[in-house]
Formats: C-alpha cells, sequence, structure tokens
C-alpha cells in the first residue's frame, strides 16, 4: 500500500527512475501477497526474495543476506524503504555498508517503547538513512532531537493515505458486506497480530472475554492474520470464538474488501498501525489495544483511542460508542493524494 503510488509515480519519468520493485518475503502468506499484488494493480515484483517466517534475527540476516545478492548484481542509486518491520531495517543496513544511499518513508514516528521490535527498526534504520520521508510534523521533532540534520528531513505526508484515496472508489463497489450477510454500520472490525496480544494465551483470553460482552451489543468481523489463526489453534482457544455466536472469524481478505469492511463499520478494534490511520481518515471510531503507539497524531487529531491492555476500559469505550459517543477527529495535515508526487519531487531533485 505504501509502495505502490511511488512506483506509479516514478514510472511518469522513465528518463530519471527505473523503480526495481523486491518482494522480501517477510510477509509471507502467498494469498494475501497476491490478493494485495493484484488490487494494488501493481506488477509482479522484479525480485522475490522469498524469506518467509522465522525469529526476528533470523529472518533479519536471511533478508540482508539475499538483499546484497540483489543489490551487487543491480548496483542501485538508491534504495528505498517503507515501514517499520525486520525487511526494511535489513535492506537498510545492506545499503548503507555497501554505500548506497537511503531513503525511508514514513520515517521519524516513534511509540517511546524500546520493547516493540519495529522501535528499534524505526530508529536504527532512521539514523542511517539519506532521505527521511515523514507523515506528520510532530514526526520531524522527534527526528531532529535524535541529531538528524533537518536537509534530510521532508515532510512529505502519509503515502497509505494516498493509496487508500485511489483505491476507496474501487473498494466501495466490493461485494464483501453482501458475501458476508451484514449492513453497513451494524458491525465491528476486529484485527489482532501483535505477539504480545495473540502469543500469550492469558492475554488473548482476557481481550476474547471482552469481545464476547461486546459481541452481545453488535456483530463483530475478524478477518484474521495467518499468524493469528495458527496461535488460536496453538493456544486452544478455537472453542472460545465457535461460543460466540455474533463474532464471525475469517480468513484475511483483500485489500479492497478490507477497505469496504472499514468505510461501513460501526467502530474497529486493532493492535495494527496502520488501520489506526485509516480509521482516522474514514472518520470512523477505532480502539487501540496496545500500551502505546507511534502514530499519536491518530490520538491527537484523529478517531483513535488507546485502550492498553484494559478488557474492561475495551467494553466501556465499545459500549460508548455504540450509545453515539464514538471520537469525532479531523484528517491531518498533507494526508492526501499527492505524497507520492511529493516523495518523487524531492528525490528529482
Amino acid at each position: 500500500m505504501k509502495i505502490a503510488p511511488i512506483i506509479d509515480e516514478m514510472k511518469k519519468f522513465p528518463h530519471k527512475f527505473k523503480p526495481v520493485f523486491v518482494h522480501t518475503g517477510q510477509h509471507y502468506d502467498n494469498h494475501m501477497s497476491k490478493a494485495f499484488l493484484e488490487d494494488l494493480e501493481l506488477p509482479e515484483p522484479d525480485v522475490y526474495l522469498g524469506v518467509g517466517s522465522a525469529s526476528h534475527a533470523m529472518q533479519t540476516a536471511k533478508i540482508m543476506m539475499e538483499f546484497e545478492k540483489v543489490v551487487i548484481d543491480q548496483e542501485p542509486n538508491l534504495v528505498m524503504v517503507v515501514g517499520d518491520v525486520n525487511s526494511t531495517l535489513a535492506c537498510a543496513l545492506v545499503a548503507t555498508k555497501m554505500h548506497i544511499p537511503i531513503a525511508h518513508v514514513e520515517a521519524g514516528l516513534r511509540s517511546f517503547d524500546r520493547t516493540m521490535p519495529e522501535e528499534i527498526n524505526r530508529i536504527l534504520t532512521d539514523q542511517i538513512s539519506d532521505y527521511l520521508f515523514t507523515t506528520c510534523k510532530e514526526a520531524n521533532e522527534n527526528l531532529k532531537k535524535e541529531g538528524i540534520p533537518e536537509k534530510k528531513i521532508h515532510f512529505v505526508g502519509n503515502v497509505m493515505i494516498h493509496s487508500l484515496m485511489k483505491y476507496s472508489q474501487k473498494a466501495k463497489k466490493s461485494d464483501i458486506l453482501e458475501k458476508l450477510g451484514i449492513n453497513e454500520k451494524e458491525y465491528c472490525l476486529l484485527t489482532l497480530h501483535r505477539p504480545s496480544n495473540v502469543d500469550q494465551k492469558e492475554t488473548f483470553q482476557e481481550i476474547l472475554i471482552a469481545l464476547n460482552q461486546i459481541q452481545r451489543k453488535i456483530k463483530i468481523i475478524f478477518p484474521a492474520h495467518p499468524r493469528t489463526l495458527k496461535m488460536i489453534d496453538n493456544l486452544g482457544l478455537k472453542p472460545q470464538i465457535e461460543n460466540m455466536e455474533n463474532l464471525l472469524l475469517l480468513d484475511p481478505v483483500g485489500y479492497l474488501h478490507f477497505l469496504k469492511l472499514q468505510q461501513t463499520a460501526n467502530f474497529i478494534i486493532t493492535d495494527s498501525g496502520g488501520i489506526q490511520e485509516e480509521s482516522t481518515f474514514f472518520g470512523v471510531p477505532c480502539l487501540t489495544i496496545r500500551e502505546n503507539t507511534e502514530r499519536t497524531i491518530t490520538i491527537t487529531q484523529g478517531t483513535n483511542t488507546l485502550i492498553g491492555l484494559d478488557s474492561s476500559k475495551l467494553v466501556k469505550e465499545s459500549l460508548n460508542i455504540l450509545n453515539g459517543n464514538g471520537k469525532k477527529g479531523k484528517i491531518p495535515e498533507l494526508w492526501d493524494s499527492y505524497v507520492a508526487q511529493r516523495i518523487v519531487g524531492a528525490l528529482k531533485k
């Protein structure tokens, strides 16, 4: 979602850019990857590393080993990385050790919680990047405090919202609501995938106890990440979920179907970073099951409320929304459909 509009924009200037699209395979589910590439009208990756799932150290090392071969073969002038996953840091480390400039899209976001693997990825990637493209002015300030020279920082806005705007019209034509037999605003959308929420049985069960109370008041649609589905089985939680008559557990859905589910939900419960931003853009109240967030602008300006791991607060805030008291927000500055133009424009200079 973050790379598609940038590749589109680069292709308008073939004399200046020849993008080589590398899919590391960190997000390894074939069904998900294929669906997203099709929905985003992206070509097949030029290079597919096929790294797959592993521990943080092993995954980062495997990506570095495979990506180094690509860099040797392609001799790029620039390596662009997005977000905060292991691929982001791994590819940036390879580039900097080979003296190739790095552009980091979505730089400067901070949760100030170094127990989060993503926070380490964000901090280290920003320290070695040459072009730091930020989504908000708070991110600029974070980078300056960390000693990043101002000339490297470019406030361009949120490229994921660029994608969202491009595809949201198409998403409106999705038939996912009909397929699921649900109506607009008559359901809550749920996503869970963070290890801190789904890897420990006690924590996951606490969340399920809260969800059990919420589903008595409104239908819950739960498209589950492959990893989450695996943990539900491993922790023996399937019976608990199946006992909730008003909770619908689904396999992952494509990007356009998922956008439709977000646009038309009464509210969203999530532990994702991107969904906090997307729900703010759609004006849909969002309850985030995390102790902190790097997307603080979604709380200060948007529709997001941080719940922590307090299941009673999750129930209370859900009922608050159902009683018509959901958080109203606004769309932050530069969250528009010109973000890729600003990124590519800065690189053209």
